[in-house]
């Protein structure tokens, strides 16, 4: 696979097809394979680049000391855009990775052409709603509690906590072995994640959002993401939306082919 060195860091992608750069970004416990039902379908008509971000597979991260953030994911990813050299790109990014692409694009917007979160991950301000402190307490307690499983040596229960949890329902136990194996492989970046301090969405930081952006969100997705999305279409300028039937969180694996051509059909 290929590497780039940036920020000290071989950052490891992998590509296929040719034009305008689309660079997808991976969610929690996933890394570049999360989006093997999306390279061959975005590379007919775009240059397909899928990433893993600091400390995912292929590292064999232990958890131990600094560089799992969102913030400096956000770095790498945008001297990953730069080292591209080839102009402004389009981002997809998956719940947490949605929330770097989304934060990419707040702090690099001459860098994104068009932006499209799936059910990205993030904590609303007091400027977005009433009670974000319930919120985060929620969203912390099943990261904390599926880590600590993790750092105790039960990591098939705490990829239960933490999948089944984010999914609203007990997918963890019928994954396919790929997701299983992929998820098990970057568990303990659990343990870097809990120690992040992401800064949280504000209304002004949205509405700064120039890009044209798609949101997808699952049918069957529990809360937050689903009220988060409200948020982002409220508040995002010319916002899209598209829903995938009968999927939960993980909608691009359970539905490739609607997920795919939503996005294609955005991109046209």
């Amino acid at each position: 696979m290929p590497t780039l060195r940036l920020n000290d860091y071989d950052l490891a992608y992998v590509e296929t097809g040719s034009g305008t750069p689309l660079v997808m970004i991976h969610g929690s416990l996933c890394d570049y394979r999360y989006w093997s039902p999306q390279m061959q379908a975005f590379g007919t008509q775009r240059r397909a680049i899928a990433v893993s971000l600091r400390h995912c597979w292929p590292e064999a991260w232990d958890g131990s000391g600094d560089g799992y953030s969102a913030e400096q994911h956000v770095d790498d990813l945008i001297a990953f855009i730069d080292a591209l050299d080839a102009g402004p790109v389009d981002l997809l990014g998956h719940s947490r990775g949605g929330y770097v692409a989304l934060r990419v694009a707040q702090r690099a917007p001459q860098r994104v052409g068009r932006l499209i979160l799936a059910e990205p991950g993030g904590l609303p301000d007091a400027s977005l709603v009433a009670a974000p402190d319930a919120i985060r307490a929620h969203t912390e307690a099943r990261t904390q509690a599926a880590a600590a499983l993790i750092a105790a040596g039960d990591v098939d229960g705490g990829l239960a906590v933490f999948i089944n949890g984010v999914s609203g329902t007990p997918i963890w136990e019928r994954m396919a072995s790929g997701f299983r194996r992929m998820a098990t492989d970057n568990a303990r970046t659990l343990l870097g994640q809990v120690r992040e301090a992401r800064p949280q969405l504000t209304r002004a930081g949205l509405e700064a959002i120039t890009q044209p952006t798609l949101l997808i969100g699952g049918a069957l997705t529990p809360p937050p993401f689903p009220k988060l999305l409200d948020l982002l279409q409220t508040h995002i300028a010319g916002a899209r939306r598209v829903t995938i039937a009968g999927a939960t969180h993980a909608m691009n694996l359970a539905a490739p082919r609607p997920f795919n051509a939503a996005v294609l059909d955005f991109l046209a």
